[in-house]
């Protein structure tokens, strides 16, 4: 977090010295000094239209502009592609992380930011940037993507199984207010969880053991409405680092149910 915020005073910075050109690598410096006028408005013509179009528009232009050079540097990093395979297998997730998928998250990642971006306008260009230049910042795709994976997985569980999941946690309470209660209350706005009697105490909770089902296109959708790309990313990171920091159980978990339902 305290980088993205560095990234944004050093850019604030430059444009208050009124030396943009100065925050740009020497090839990238000398290669636009090279530019004829007619090249050069061009360029200044690009830049007015991004800096007008919606974030949608931007997240489309910067998909087709730049992911296939994201894409082929991600498949260069077979150690961290086997790493998040390895925890998705764990997880019991069988996404094949091939370049079509790859490819696939990408774009959605943009996506993802324009729609924060119409809660911070702002920062969405920003990220994109971040994602395109700084190689810390591309690590990150791999770490959305499982954030992103795991999210899913939650969406399609049933209360009961949520219960379940958040009770393995070291810290339980962080958990559920963290992850669970977001997802919950999406299943409940949705129309995907009608928790009827809910404060009746001897009723029985059919809603709570529903396993909601939703379709793909949906789920990448409530995802999205949910969670944004920095708390995605900051789970799937938090992962990778340390594979404690989310307790699973499948078995436990998905166990069928074989008591009374109450919470």
């Amino acid at each position: 977090m305290q980088k993205k915020h560095d990234y944004a005073r050093a850019m604030t910075g430059a444009m208050t010295a009124g030396s943009l050109l100065g925050r740009l690598p020497d090839e990238a410096k000398h290669w636009f000094k090279q530019l004829s006028w007619q090249k050069r408005r061009y360029l200044l013509s690009l830049c007015y239209l991004m800096c007008v179009a919606s974030p949608e528009a931007q997240a489309e232009f910067l998909d087709d502009y730049t992911a296939d050079g994201l894409v082929a540097r991600k498949l260069e990093d077979r150690e961290t592609r086997q790493l998040v395979t390895k925890h998705l297998r764990e997880f019991h997730i069988h996404t094949e992380l091939s370049e079509s998928i790859l490819r696939q998250y990408i774009r959605q990642f943009y996506v993802h930011s324009a729609q924060d971006a119409c809660r911070k306008p702002d920062l969405y260009l920003e990220a994109a940037l971040r994602l395109v230049f700084n190689s810390e910042e591309r690590n990150n795709v791999f770490n959305y993507v499982l954030g992103f994976e795991l999210f899913r997985m939650m969406f399609c569980m049933s209360w009961m199984q949520h219960e379940r999941l958040y009770r393995l946690q070291r810290n339980q309470e962080e958990f559920l207010y963290t992850y669970i209660k977001p997802i919950q209350h999406a299943h409940r706005v949705n129309g995907i969880i009608f928790p009827r009697d809910e404060g009746v105490f001897f009723a029985r909770r059919d809603y709570f053991v529903k396993v909601p089902q939703i379709s793909d296109k949906k789920l990448n959708e409530l995802v999205i409405a949910t969670f944004s790309t920095d708390k995605t990313t900051h789970f799937g990171f938090s992962i990778i680092r340390h594979v404690n920091a989310f307790a699973f159980d499948h078995s436990f978990i998905f166990a069928p149910e074989s008591t009374a339902i109450f919470m």
